[in-house]
């Protein structure tokens, strides 16, 4: 199981389903969902990102936005996915609420968080160490479901595996997340190199595989 096919599964069939993506970057997920015949709405801060989005899903509506305030009406969507972003947001508590706000009865929202642990995340640490913002994130899902805000349908976790050809690959794919790693990947470069070639397992091939444990929550508002 990995994360796209249990966000496909979650809101199958997916055919005119109203699906709003949070943190939606370049539209990669939106244009997954899109193919399967969502009407999709991508939600993002970020200009760069959203031009991409725009330019890979045309069929797609995408607007600058922070999951803390969404500008959408109450029961606007029937379902809403948080894929790798809640742990970038300031406060993930607003989000999970604003999430809850827009869904309609019955709506569901899937929130895929990485956790602070695997290889993947030992290799980024001397890069950017979101281990806080990442337990932010799970604490405030923990909050939610302990104050009866959602009910959780499921709750699993997944390794999401990657290789790469070289560290230079490495550093354009966490680059690409958020480009202003870029001046701490030309700073501190030998101390990541060291982090990458201690935590990558060498394949087969000759290339390095990193794993990153991926924490999914399948919630309903209450």
């Amino acid at each position: 199981m990995d994360a796209l096919t249990l966000i496909r599964d979650t809101f199958a069939p997916l055919s005119g389903k109203r699906i709003l993506d949070i943190g939606c970057g370049p539209g990669t997920l939106a244009k997954r969902l899109a193919e399967d015949g969502a009407t999709v709405t991508g939600i993002d801060p970020g200009a760069a990102a959203l031009e991409k989005a725009r330019a890979a899903v045309p069929s797609a509506r995408f607007e600058a936005a922070s999951a803390e305030a969404l500008p959408f009406p109450d029961a606007s969507f029937d379902g809403a996915v948080m894929l790798n972003a809640l742990h970038h947001v300031p406060d993930p508590a607003v989000a999970l609420a604003e999430a809850a706000r827009i869904l309609a009865p019955g709506g569901t929202l899937v929130v895929v968080e990485p956790l602070a642990e695997g290889s993947f995340f030992d290799a980024l640490r001397p890069i950017e160490d979101e281990t806080a913002v990442r337990a932010a994130a799970q604490d405030a899902i923990a909050a939610a479901l302990g104050s009866g805000a959602f009910l959780c349908r499921q709750d699993v976790t997944v390794a999401r595996r990657e290789s790469f050809a070289a560290l230079d690959a490495f550093l354009a794919r966490v680059s690409a997340v958020d480009p202003t790693r870029a001046a701490t990947i030309e700073a501190r470069r030998p101390v990541v190199e060291v982090a990458f070639h201690k935590a990558a397992e060498r394949e087969a091939d000759g290339r390095y595989a990193l794993v990153q444990p991926l924490r999914i929550h399948v919630l309903q508002p209450a």
